[in-house]
Formats: structure tokens, sequence, C-alpha cells
């Protein structure tokens, strides 16, 4: 069994300079400062201020050290870099000490919960242990950080209700992202992906889901299946990661197959048709012209507006029957037509639910696909 917790570790809360080995070898063979400043060439002023701490060892000590000492001048250079590497991280905790509010309104628990970070019983480990998430120093570094993200991401009403939670879930298609090896993205070939990835609509989970993953990489397309954090509201988001490679991260936020399918499709209309310096979270009453045009991309592809013109003729359409035989025409799932017909207002949302494919996380870990 492992444990989301981590452990408390020793750390001192003072740093033992080297100087006082230093003291305990030459006490040890009955050698005065005087006579190690005489030996090394250095001044005995240097060689005090070293066995007090106020003055390092250098290289150059070292080895004047190993020389008279017979003790190896790495071992000595260890020593000092020990001890500074030890006054940094006390100084550093001191700093984070006074951090410690920065981890208010971060879901902890619900990251832990799903894998991403570890469970820490002290403030200043679970701080380093976030910033660590985030690839940041401090949290200064990541307010900076989410400053500078795009405006479509800061303007989102979720970014603005729980920046750090949608952050977290942001940063965590990130790191899934990093792990998937896309070809460079061509608009073109995305295109035909889209074409290819259409009929997988019909497909059980633990086959589109690897199979839609795939083809996106080829495509230079990193798609990154994220659960969402309480209170993020977040169905999707899009972004480039870099000119040849784009994220599609999406959250089943609705846990039914019409909107997965409607979400995927959206997010990756935003690629074909707005630049590579846009990004886009999408949540609940997203709307603008860019938003519209994606949801007519997305829309149109997965239920042709001709034919769905053509099927709402026959005045049977309505049947559950009817709706069957056209997603089979279609080519689609059977849940997608009962979802656009009832986003149109041809059919109540009350109304053939039953033809819709709930959708359920297998494990968190697991939900989240690298190509």
């Amino acid at each position: 069994m492992t444990s989301n917790t981590v452990e408390n570790r020793f750390v001192p809360d003072y740093a033992v300079p080297p100087g006082e080995t230093l003291l305990e070898a030459i006490d040890a063979i009955g050698m005065t400062q005087t006579e190690l400043a005489e030996r090394t060439g250095r001044p005995k002023k240097t060689i005090n201020g070293v066995i007090k701490g106020k003055v390092a060892i250098t290289p150059d000590t070292a080895l004047q050290l190993e020389r008279v000492l017979g003790v190896s001048a790495t071992f000595w250079s260890n020593l000092e870099r020990q001890y500074q590497e030890t006054l940094a991280r006390l100084a550093e905790r001191q700093r984070l000490s006074e951090q410690i509010g920065w981890l208010d309104d971060m879901p902890i628990t619900a990251m832990a919960k799903s894998g991403w970070v570890q469970r820490c019983s002290e403030p200043i480990p679970q701080l380093e242990e976030i910033l660590r998430f985030f690839g940041v120093a401090s949290p200064a570094q990541w307010a900076a950080l989410w400053q500078e993200a795009p405006i479509a991401f800061r303007k989102s009403s979720a970014f603005e209700s729980n920046p750090k939670a949608v952050t977290a879930w942001l940063r965590r298609g990130e790191i899934v992202a990093q792990q998937i090896q896309c070809l460079p993205f061509e608009s073109s070939g995305f295109r035909q992906t889209l074409d290819r990835i259409r009929p997988l609509t019909v497909e059980a989970p633990d086959v589109f889901q690897p199979a839609m993953a795939h083809l996106c990489a080829q495509a230079g397309v990193a798609v990154a299946f994220i659960p969402e954090l309480p209170g993020t509201r977040v169905c999707g988001a899009t972004r480039w990661l870099s000119p040849a490679k784009a994220l599609i991260q999406l959250s089943l936020r609705y846990k039914t197959d019409d909107h997965l399918w409607f979400t995927f499709f959206h997010e990756a209309a935003h690629l074909l048709l707005h630049g590579k310096r846009d990004a886009f979270l999408e949540v609940d009453g997203s709307d603008d012209v860019r938003e519209r045009d994606a949801n007519r991309f997305a829309a149109d592809l997965l239920v042709p507006t001709t034919e769905l013109r053509r099927f709402l003729s026959d005045p049977a359409f309505r049947s559950r029957v009817a709706i069957e035989q056209f997603a089979r025409d279609l080519g689609v799932a059977p849940g997608i037509v009962v979802g656009r017909l009832q986003h149109d207002g041809i059919l109540p949302h009350t109304h053939l639910n039953g033809l819709k494919r709930r959708l359920v996380w297998a494990s968190a870990k697991a939900a989240e696909v690298a190509a």
C-alpha cells in the first residue's frame, strides 16, 4: 500500500561550519592554528576565520589542507558546499514560513487524491511540494507566471473565481503533455485527423481514448484527459505549448459522451480557426465570436446541418428508433444526435437521455493519457 502523505524528515535548524571539523582535525594531532597557517601559507586570520565559519574554504585552501593534513581536498570542499547549502535552506525556510498563507484556496486534498502531489503534515514541506508541482521557486514566481497567462484564461469566470484551482488543472495538463511525443503540427493534416477521429465516437472509452490521443499526436496535438478539480467548472482548454505543438485538455465535466465529443471538436476548432497566440478556457457560458465559430465547427462536423435538415423533415424524427438509425447513417454515437437536438431546442433536455453514454474516470491516474 502506498500513501500520499510525506513523512516529516529531520531538517536541522542550524548549520555546522566546516571549521569545526578542521579544528577537531588539528587538535587531534596537536597542531595549533598558527602552525596550520604557517604550513598552508595562509594568514592566521584566514585560518581563524575558517574555523569560526566566517571565511569559506576555497578550492585552493582545500588543496592546501589536503597536503598538510592528509585529508582530501574533496572532503573539505564538500563540507563547505554542504554548509553553504544548509545556510541557504535555512534562509529559504524562513522566507517560506512567511508565505504559508499562499496555500489558502489551493485544492491540495484533491490534488493529492489524484496523485498530482503528495500530502505533507507540515506547512513548509507542503508549500515546497506545491511549488515543485508548478515548477516555480516561490509564490511570487507563480503570480508573475500566471499574470502573464493568456488573457482568455485570465478573463474566464472560473479563473477569476479560483485561479489556484484552475492553474493547478492547467499545470497538470502541461505535465501530461510533456510526456506526449508529437510530430510537428500541420493544419491540413490535423483537419484530416478529425475526420478519422469522428467514427471513434461510437467506440467505448478504452478504445477511443488511446486512439484519439495517438492520432492527434501524429498531427502535432497532445490530448490530455485531466479530471476537473472542485470549483473549477472547466470543460476544456486549448493552447499552444510551442509553435509546433498544441494541447487540448479535457475534463469530462458533464460525464456524457455528447458533451465530451462536442468539447473535443470545439477545442480542435480553435486550433484550426484561430491564431497560435490564442488560448481558450471553456467554462459554462463562454460566448464570444471565436467561441461561436468553434461551436458551429464542432456541431457541423458531428451532425452536418444539411443532413440534420433532411432528418427533421421526417415526422418520426423524435422517436428513439429514428434517432438511432440517423446516428448509424452519420457514423456517430446516438447520444451526439440527442445532444444536438436538445441544444437546438428540438428535443426537451429530459428526452431520450438514455441514448447518451455515461462516462466515468476509471481512476484519476489512469484517466491521464500519454500517447
